[in-house]
């Protein structure tokens, strides 16, 4: 077979930047609206007079990748059915609930390498390392990442992939094997090819060591890790990369010089007014950059009410994401997208509220 040498150069170099997976989503930002493969998301949509188009409705499904290597507390997560844990059972049944998410609208999902507090709140007893202990990649995390990235790519989902969170950072032994860990996931993302991928160095970044063993997960210091993913690039292309706030604490002046697009959450602001005036100081502090803000973890619902966190923030033209788990004193299993285990079906009255909501402002059919 003769090479076709009318072939451009700019479709080489396309070529040479696919792997095997032949992925099919790309995620870009263009102003403060998010694209997929060249296109604003929800293209054209509005609801109640408020924009859709450009954002990310999502959802945090922290857990898809969840393990807990302490045999100490081996049982501590185990299915009702079987009497034992089960990581692989976890994702693929997160696998096979992906579709169902999508059917509704749902364009982008939160999945962390060390996973979110499996009760709620706290994250103690119990070890979710990710990765080993020097920061090189742990086998079996990165087999059942895999698997749920080629799902969301085939699915045209983005997946907001959190780096490290506090109560399970510690399992990496300093500093170096933090920024080696951050090096090693950007360039296997690079290796897989995917590109719908959006980067969350870690989890509510806060100011003073306390729940965080590691200074440069600091906000004084993390735009130094969103600073080396923007530096590695290939064929021209990089990754879009940020990290999280509590909402307690405005993004930093440090990190939105770096970041690509703001993320915060809003859990804690139990109150509707405070939760307009947080929203007021990240507008201020994002001032007259042009970046997409997003929030991509909030348990505030009442989904129906016209000052619901999800309706203010459309009203502000900020994404919304789910944060779902089992409150203190439920046991049914379908209560909860964050504790372990997971019913990762939409078969519970919050999870259903949820989703018809968000297949109304998207209009899906």
């Amino acid at each position: 077979m003769k090479f076709n040498y009318s072939v451009s150069f700019a479709m080489i170099w396309v070529l040479v930047g696919l792997s095997a997976n032949a992925q099919k989503t790309t995620v870009s930002i263009n102003g403060n609206q998010f694209y997929l493969n060249g296109k604003p998301t929800y293209e054209g949509r509005f609801w109640q007079g408020n924009k859709i188009e450009g954002l990310l409705m999502n959802s945090r499904m922290v857990q898809g990748v969840f393990d807990n290597l302490s045999a100490a507390s081996a049982d501590t997560f185990a299915y009702p059915d079987t009497k034992k844990w089960d990581a692989e059972r976890n994702t693929d049944e997160f696998l096979a609930a992906m579709p169902l998410w999508k059917s509704y609208g749902l364009n982008a999902i939160t999945v962390n390498m060390q996973g979110g507090s499996p009760f709620g709140y706290g994250n103690f007893d119990f070890q979710n390392p990710g990765y080993n202990p020097d920061g090189t990649l742990h086998t079996g995390y990165m087999r059942r990442l895999d698997r749920i990235l080629r799902k969301a790519d085939d699915l045209g989902m983005v997946v907001i992939l959190g780096l490290f969170y506090f109560g399970q950072d510690q399992r990496l032994r300093d500093e170096a094997a933090i920024i080696a860990a951050t090096r090693n996931m950007t360039h296997w993302l690079f290796d897989k090819g995917y590109r719908h991928v959006l980067i969350e160095i870690n989890n509510e970044t806060l100011g003073q060591i306390k729940q965080y063993d590691h200074e440069i997960l600091l906000y004084q210091r993390v735009h130094e890790l969103i600073d080396l993913v923007k530096g590695i690039e290939r064929n021209g292309y990089r990754y879009l990369v940020s990290t999280s706030f509590p909402a307690q604490i405005p993004p930093t002046q440090n990190v939105l010089n770096s970041a690509d697009f703001v993320l915060f959450h809003a859990n804690a602001l139990r109150d509707t007014q405070k939760y307009i005036e947080h929203i007021a100081k990240v507008k201020k502090a994002v001032g007259n950059r042009e970046m997409p803000i997003v929030i991509n973890e909030d348990d505030n619902f009442d989904f129906d009410s016209d000052s619901s966190h999800l309706a203010l923030a459309l009203q502000n033209y900020i994404s919304w994401g789910y944060f779902d788990y089992r409150k203190k004193g439920i046991t049914d299993l379908k209560e909860g997208y964050q504790s372990i285990p997971v019913d990762w079906g939409i078969n519970s009255e919050n999870k259903k509220a949820f989703f018809n909501k968000i297949k109304q402002i998207t209009g899906v059919k």
